[in-house]
């Protein structure tokens, strides 16, 4: 089974534009660009627009994964709560004329949107290149494994994979995450002892191994 694809909030919020549009909610990272183009021009996208690139996850109950409900005080009746105002797939407090309810799945339960979920932490490290010095922090997300990191990496050196990657002297196992891996995690501590993280951020160095036939 493929292992589901972690994205930082920062890429998140990377597609914040009407013609890429993310959003993270639940733990789930969407990409609504197809609902904007399939109900361009209606009001009802409004919120979502707003919201583009950032976490909605306070619109919806944890429990039910459905939006958020309330008790009428006037009417008494169930009807879904939508503060920032209602929203596409959301049905009207009362019966109107103008509204389908056959919508199918609503897009937060329709899997077609989702590419991904969201880290629950992210981590910086250092990437040195000892062949060349070279240095590259990367924001990752802490369960991806070492060959998924390598994947962001390539960007900055096409040749990643004719390199042996090591942390304090041990050959990285590139199924495993860095936690597994024994690589640690200090932001905890450094918060608590107010230091800067910068200055303590894990070096991984890749050690090259004099073959391209990888790149």
């Amino acid at each position: 089974m493929d292992r589901p694809r972690y994205f930082t909030p920062a890429e998140v919020a990377a597609h914040n534009t009407v013609a890429d549009l993310w959003v993270s909610f639940l733990g789930k990272v969407c990409d609504l660009t197809p609902l904007m183009s399939r109900y361009k021009g209606d009001a009802l996208l409004l919120p979502i627009m707003e919201s583009a690139g950032q976490d909605i996850s306070c619109w919806f109950d944890p429990q039910t994964k459905d939006v958020l409900k309330y008790v009428d005080p006037l009417t008494n009746c169930v009807r879904y709560y939508t503060p920032r105002g209602r929203f596409v797939h959301v049905p009207p407090a009362c019966p109107r004329s103008d509204w389908d309810s056959d919508v199918g799945q609503p897009w937060w339960r329709d899997q077609r949107y989702e590419v991904g979920l969201l880290t629950a932490k992210t981590r910086w490290i250092r990437v040195v290149n000892t062949l060349t010095s070279q240095e590259q922090r990367l924001q990752v997300c802490s369960e991806e494994t070492l060959a998924e990191i390598l994947q962001r990496y390539l960007r900055y050196n096409s040749h990643a994979r004719s390199y042996t990657w090591k942390h304090g002297g041990a050959s990285l196992d590139m199924s495993r995450t860095l936690s597994e891996n024994h690589v640690p995690d200090d932001d905890h501590q450094l918060e608590q002892l107010r230091l800067d993280r910068d200055l303590f951020t894990p070096a991984i160095l890749l050690h090259f191994n004099d073959d391209l036939t990888e790149a």
